[in-house]
């Protein structure tokens, strides 16, 4: 059963070329990738509705962006260096991580708002994910 569920969870996402961007959202890659590399595009749906998601490196680190089919900036997922964080942020994923090994930390902007921070974690060869909020405290909901 459980890999029949991560099969599909797999089977949502798929890779696409540039060229198979609807107009809207080629426009608005253009002006979010700018100065970055892009690595690639691919295509889903997140609650019954199409997305777009461009996956880019800036400056050496990650910047993904999730775009609408009208062209809307729905996400921006930023990859940021743990000791840049302010210390609440800090301790707030150090807390939720409860020991295990936090591997990269991305803020998440919805909305042109800071919404959450994001950390992947590594505890023995088990791979997590722990989120807060931008003051470091508990989110009413995973974002």
């Amino acid at each position: 059963m459980m890999i029949a569920i991560t099969g599909l969870g797999f089977a949502q996402e798929k890779k696409i070329e540039r060229s198979a961007l609807p107009a809207a959202v080629a426009k608005t890659v253009e002006q979010e990738t700018r100065g970055a590399t892009i690595k690639g595009f691919s295509t889903e749906r997140e609650h019954g509705k199409t997305v777009y998601e461009a996956e880019t490196t800036v400056g050496g680190h990650t910047r993904d962006i999730q775009i609408a089919p009208d062209g809307t900036l729905n996400e921006v997922e930023e990859e940021v260096a743990f000791d840049t964080l302010p210390s609440p942020v800090k301790q707030g994923l150090t807390a939720k991580a409860a020991g295990a090994k936090i591997t990269k930390v991305e803020s998440l902007t919805k909305g042109g708002r800071l919404v959450a921070y994001e950390a992947a974690t590594v505890r023995g060869a088990k791979r997590g994910e722990v989120q807060v909020g931008p003051e470091g405290g508990q989110l009413a909901h995973a974002e």
